[in-house]
């Protein structure tokens, strides 16, 4: 087995909750709470929910994927192990890679399945679901790359978590724009857009987290 693969099996026990009982489905609770308590907010008029139930489950998806940011970066920077990582020859930009598809791994699966009930929930048609998964799938990992690049740059910071979870509301507009977008009348492209948003994220996140890193350790 490859050091990479390794290292992705240990950050996916970490993230996925080793030793932390319910860390796992937490995401998912939170998802679902959210579209349980949107119709109490708004009201019970189906129209009004039918016609922001779309952009709640991007919020409440955004929101979910915030939970995790204190395990992302903070604990393996405290407790050397980018030093460890170095002297082994796995460069900081490999283990963000790495991180952040075991950080999507560890939610953007799971709310893509808890979509279903949560538009049961918000009384959201087929086609409608279905726009908002494949608009999830695009716009999910972008929100993985977006958060473990916030962790990396707040990480050794006084309230480093509390400051990531702040950075990272407004740094994930356009990706909520554009999904939330695409649930509009010719709003096809908003997939696209979202799509694009998330490959430019994943492309600058290790070297932009591995800079971070690399400033932090020295």
């Amino acid at each position: 087995m490859t050091a990479l693969a390794i290292l992705l099996r240990r950050d996916l026990a970490l993230l996925l909750g080793a030793g932390r009982r319910g860390a796992t489905i937490l995401p998912v609770l939170f998802f679902i709470a959210v579209a349980m308590l949107m119709p109490f907010a708004i009201g019970p008029d189906p129209k009004l929910l039918v016609r922001v139930g779309g952009g709640t489950i991007w919020v409440a998806a955004l929101l979910a994927a915030i939970l995790p940011l204190d395990r992302l970066i903070e604990p393996d920077l405290e407790h050397g192990m980018f030093d460890q990582w170095a002297l082994r020859g796995i460069a900081e930009e490999s283990v963000i890679a790495v991180r952040i598809f075991a950080h999507w791994l560890g939610f953007g699966p799971p709310l893509i399945l808890a979509a279903v009930p949560a538009a049961a929930l918000l009384g959201l048609d087929g086609p409608t679901l279905r726009t908002v998964e494949l608009g999830l799938l695009a716009g999910t990992p972008g929100l993985a790359a977006l958060g473990v690049t916030v962790a990396a740059l707040t990480a050794g910071l006084r309230g480093g978590t509390a400051l990531a979870g702040l950075l990272v509301i407004p740094l994930a507009v356009p990706l909520l724009i554009f999904g939330a977008g695409s649930l509009a009348p010719g709003g096809e492209t908003g997939l696209a857009y979202c799509a694009a948003a998330s490959l430019v994220l994943l492309a600058l996140a290790p070297f932009a987290s591995g800079a971070a890193i690399k400033a932090a350790r020295g």
